[in-house]
């Protein structure tokens, strides 16, 4: 037996999707909807987990309809694979 256990530290991972296109009239992005603000804020280290894990609600709230549908879709993706479904249809076409 090992005598030292595995921590496993789990990153709490950014919202962006690739989409980075701000409204000029609400300042969200169109993709993860958030400010320049909360974009800054997220990428500080003294930025807490337990802010980020608010901020994926707090964003979730802001949108709807298909856009709530299309960053659920991508950001689960992303947690999963490591890559937005934006990104990695950019990459697949680069390839190419």
């Amino acid at each position: 037996m090992n005598k030292f256990a595995k921590l496993e530290v789990m990153e709490i991972i950014s919202p962006c999707i690739s989409v980075c296109v701000s409204d000029p009239v609400s300042g969200y992005c169109y993709g993860c909807a958030r400010t320049d603000k909360e974009k800054k804020l997220w990428k500080d280290p003294n930025t807490s987990d337990s802010w980020k894990e608010e901020q994926i609600s707090v964003l979730k709230a802001r949108m709807s309809g298909f856009q709530l549908e299309a960053f659920t879709s991508s950001y689960n993706h992303k947690i999963n694979s490591g890559t937005s479904l934006i990104k990695e249809a950019k990459l697949m076409s680069e390839r190419k």
